[in-house]
């Protein structure tokens, strides 16, 4: 009996240490990413990582202390079966860790490069500016930003304050995902801080509010659609006031395709043909006339409404005469989330408008792209004149990815960023 239970305690004790000593592993950072990557941190959001991650750790290691006090307290056969189910709980609380500290681990690590952590810098930078614009007139606070480079073709974004797999660590930052193709045309990064700005102030549920109510005289099931395709049109709207068209262009050039088409009840994205269409109208409704009106007819000519599957067809044409009393809806209609005023009153679009972009050019001159405080105070308005200028102008598109990347480089150096 007591070689029995000797065998047993041999296999229970492997288990505790090979799970135990695994967690120990996740508490060297480096092992995640290296000390390199980390030095392309900006301190405080470095700190900030850190120390969530090492808590996270840290409460993982001391539940692992219990289990050992645990195994050694054992004296039978029953005692070492409530260990044994034990571990296996305890294997699910590491391997939620290990996600947390993976993921963290793998976003600081896209900065591996020194130039790579240089353009994100710059990206943190224009994506709490974004924010402040919004949330510093309503005494909010933005919160930290850890933007990173992935695959893929879809930007995403990690809110801050989530709680996280462990199921007890908040996110310590905004943590958005730029896909690698889009890093020198980074409006998405907007579009996600926006999918933030709205989650901070509750916008996404009042919006929905806004269009139910706004479109009480079309068909229910309709209304019902196009309110459940709120955060994600918010977000858009965001990307639109601080970017302009750029914003636009660049989406048509992610969401085009086979899938144009595509409808899935409860997916947050709307139908991609009105998605894009609702951009462009964003723009006739605040800049008038002007390159977007080209997107529109080609988006229209190159993909035809009637291919679309029968039930999907009656959701495109009855929205299509729709799309500005929408914008409208979304853009000029005040929200309690921002404390009775419209977006557009926060940010007026109009900053990013094609002649205003010129304006701000001829005015600073070359200064603009090359001076410190400059490329600082205008780094939106930058990323929505050069957005545009790729936009309207792909034959020189080359030239305008380097001018980009240019002031971008200046935007995230170690003088600006600090």
């Amino acid at each position: 009996m007591d070689r029995d239970l000797d065998v047993l305690r041999r296999q229970v004790s492997r288990q505790v240490v090979h799970w135990l000593t695994a967690a120990d592993a996740l508490s060297n950072l480096e092992q995640m990413a290296s000390a390199g990557a980390w030095s392309q941190l900006e301190r405080y959001l470095g700190v900030a990582v850190r120390q969530s991650l090492a808590e996270a750790v840290e409460q993982l290691r001391r539940e692992g202390a219990v289990l050992r006090a645990r195994l050694r307290a054992c004296s039978s056969a029953a005692d070492l079966r409530s260990v044994q189910r034990a571990v296996m709980a305890f294997r699910e609380r590491y391997l939620q860790t290990e996600t947390l500290v993976d993921f963290y681990g793998r976003a600081v690590n896209s900065r591996t490069s020194p130039e790579q952590g240089t353009i994100l810098r710059a990206c943190d930078l224009m994506a709490t500016r974004s924010m402040d614009a919004v949330l510093a007139p309503l005494g909010v606070a933005a919160p930290r930003v850890l933007s990173y480079f992935e695959r893929g073709l879809g930007a995403s974004i990690l809110k801050a304050g989530l709680r996280l797999w462990d199921g007890g660590t908040l996110s310590p930052a905004a943590a958005i995902k730029i896909t690698f193709h889009n890093r020198m045309r980074p409006t998405a990064l907007i579009h996600e801080t926006g999918h933030q700005v709205a989650h901070l102030l509750d916008w996404n549920t009042e919006l929905a509010s806004t269009l139910e109510l706004g479109l009480r005289d079309i068909p229910v099931d309709l209304q019902k659609t196009w309110s459940s395709w709120a955060s994600e049109i918010a977000a858009d709207c965001f990307a639109f006031v601080h970017t302009g068209f750029g914003s636009v262009s660049a989406l048509s050039d992610v969401v085009g395709g086979e899938s144009v088409f595509r409808f899935i009840p409860g997916d947050p994205h709307p139908i991609a043909y009105l998605r894009v269409l609702l951009g462009v109208e964003m723009c006739v409704r605040f800049f008038g006339a002007g390159p977007w009106d080209e997107l529109g007819k080609t988006w229209r000519e190159t993909y035809d409404v009637g291919e679309a599957a029968p039930g999907v067809r009656p959701i495109v044409t009855d929205s299509l005469p729709l799309l500005p009393r929408i914008v409208d809806l979304c853009l000029r209609t005040r929200q309690r989330a921002f404390r009775g005023r419209a977006l557009s009153d926060l940010v007026d679009p109009a900053r990013v408008k094609p002649e205003a972009l010129s304006a701000l050019e001829r005015t600073v001159g070359t200064s603009l792209f090359v001076s410190p405080p400059w490329i600082l105070g205008e780094c939106l308005r930058l990323l929505a004149l050069h957005s545009l200028r790729f936009a309207v102008d792909p034959e020189h598109g080359v030239e305008v990815l380097r001018d980009q990347r240019a002031w971008m480089m200046q935007l995230g150096s170690d003088k600006l960023a600090a």
